[in-house]
């Protein structure tokens, strides 16, 4: 291991669909603008997305998109 930290995964789940009523995507509940930046943003930043992306409520499993 070369003591580097691990650059965090993009939380992308392939269903990218905008909820009009939150402004998230329905498969990795990001808004635009996290969507947007991710790749510029620090890892810092990308962990933030992560810890608010986990307390948000994803789209309920069965429901047509």
């Amino acid at each position: 291991m070369n003591g580097e930290a691990q650059e965090p995964a993009s939380p992308c789940v392939g269903v990218c669909k905008m909820d009009p009523t939150t402004s998230r995507c329905r498969g990795c509940q990001r808004t635009l603008d996290e969507i947007a930046g991710w790749t510029a943003f620090s890892t810092a930043e990308k962990l933030a997305v992560l810890e608010r992306v986990g307390g948000r409520q994803a789209w309920p499993q069965g429901k047509c998109l």
